[in-house]
């Protein structure tokens, strides 16, 4: 269906599938994982830190607001490149459940922070979801008091750019909270597994391969509450994927009004994210509105469970496809993701890049390298 046949392409299609093997193996680990919130009395008062790096940190952002949502009052997200640098500043003693997030487990601030994590928050205990069981963190949580949680192979991601390990991930841990009712979480991932597959078919990926023909140097992908993850996420997948050539940011919607606003213009791609929310969507829709009157930019998208009803210079909007399943399930606002990766592997090709090694110097690395990890 796509211009060129490699990892990242493969690993972007084939969410959908991941998404549903890696429900079969929280499933399959549901006694171990029921078993070691209960032991550790585990509720939604604990003190939780959501914590990885790059990437692996959106992960931890989105589901930070999605644990909120759902009453976890005391859940935050924190990078492990904060927890490394600047511990005292991000911790507390009272934490007591880490959730870690790791394509491959095997970058230095990964096992740094597990480890700092151990000796500032001694009672704490840890689970980690990871696609690599051979990998440092995964071989690094202690039997009898940490839980490993290992993906399929296929979120284990070839390419420089993670793509089905951040939605695989993102899933995992929903699917861990909910753990309970994972009957009814089934029909509504499924739900969210068919609307990635909407992104996929040939009018979308048409549409959104045709945004290259535009004169773009900048984007901005605009989320509001979760959805500014999934915005976070879906700017560094752009970014990367074309080597720093299209520059791009992320806000809210209603922080972009806030300075950000000022790197929008003719030049511009703008990617809106919309909530579902009633109250939310209307902050949402008047900033649309000013940002195509008063910024015009090259090209706007809409990505929308519903739709927006936007009528004037939108190139193009995705909606889902209607499903009660998929409205009142968590995993809907994951799929989002799937217009910033597309993207970004079609502007690589544009560029000439070879979109599983875009980097041309070689200045990013599937595996972060050059940092050097102090003692604490």
């Amino acid at each position: 269906m796509l211009t060129l046949d490699c990892h990242t392409i493969r690993e972007i299609e084939h969410q959908p599938r991941m998404w549903m093997e890696s429900f079969r193996i929280i499933r399959k680990r549901k006694a171990d994982i029921e078993r070691f919130l209960a032991d550790n009395q585990i509720t939604k008062q604990t003190r939780t830190v959501l914590t990885g790096a790059g990437t692996s940190a959106f992960v931890a952002d989105t589901a930070a607001c999605l644990f909120m949502q759902d009453g976890y009052g005391q859940t935050r997200s924190v990078a492990t490149t904060d927890i490394v640098s600047a511990p005292c500043s991000f911790l507390s003693p009272e934490d007591k459940l880490f959730v870690s997030f790791a394509r491959s487990g095997n970058s230095p601030e990964s096992v740094a922070a597990y480890r700092i994590a151990r000796k500032f928050c001694k009672d704490a205990r840890h689970l980690i979801i990871t696609c690599n069981p051979d990998g440092c963190l995964a071989k690094e949580a202690e039997p009898g008091k940490d839980l490993v949680i290992v993906l399929p192979d296929g979120t284990n991601d070839r390419s420089l750019a993670m793509t089905s390990s951040f939605t695989s991930m993102l899933i995992a841990c929903l699917l861990c909270k909910n753990i309970q009712t994972l009957d009814v979480e089934e029909a509504r991932l499924e739900a969210a597994a068919a609307f990635a597959s909407h992104f996929l078919e040939d009018a979308v990926t048409t549409a959104l391969r045709e945004m290259t023909a535009k004169t773009i140097y900048r984007a901005v992908f605009l989320g509001s509450g979760a959805l500014k993850g999934i915005a976070c996420e879906s700017h560094l997948k752009l970014q990367e994927l074309t080597d720093g050539q299209i520059m791009c940011s992320f806000d809210s919607f209603m922080g972009l009004r806030h300075g950000p606003k000022a790197v929008v213009n003719e030049r511009t791609l703008v990617v809106y994210l919309l909530s579902d929310d009633p109250y939310t969507r209307r902050y949402e829709l008047d900033l649309i509105d000013q940002v195509g009157k008063e910024n015009r930019p090259a090209a706007q998208i809409i990505v929308s469970l519903t739709p927006s009803g936007v009528k004037e210079d939108i190139d193009l909007e995705i909606d889902a496809p209607a499903s009660k399943a998929l409205e009142e399930g968590e995993y809907k606002y994951v799929p989002f993701v799937l217009a910033g990766q597309l993207l970004g592997y079609f502007f690589s090709l544009s560029k000439g890049l070879n979109p599983d090694k875009p980097s041309v110097r070689g200045t990013i690395s599937r595996v972060v390298n050059g940092v050097k990890i102090y003692e604490y």
